[in-house]
């Protein structure tokens, strides 16, 4: 298994997720609220740790983010 340094981000969508919630008008606590109506258990805390770059994200996180968003995934993991 990889380990990583604690300093590298450990996922690419972090900064465009901010982006995108800021955009929308959402803060992180109501984007939270999104995921949990779909049963994704991600509160405010995990939020700001996916935006730092902090925390992996998980295919099926990935998947629910974007829809909470309205974006697609693969608009999450462009580079744009």
């Amino acid at each position: 298994m990889k380990t990583t340094n604690q300093s590298q981000h450990k996922n690419i969508i972090g900064k465009k997720v901010r982006e995108l919630r800021i955009q929308k008008g959402l803060t992180q606590d109501q984007l939270a609220a999104k995921l949990e109506i779909n049963e994704v258990k991600i509160d405010r805390i995990v939020i700001s740790r996916i935006e730092s770059g902090k925390r992996f994200v998980s295919d099926y996180e990935l998947y629910e983010i974007a829809k909470a968003l309205d974006v697609t995934p693969n608009h999450l993991l462009s580079f744009e």
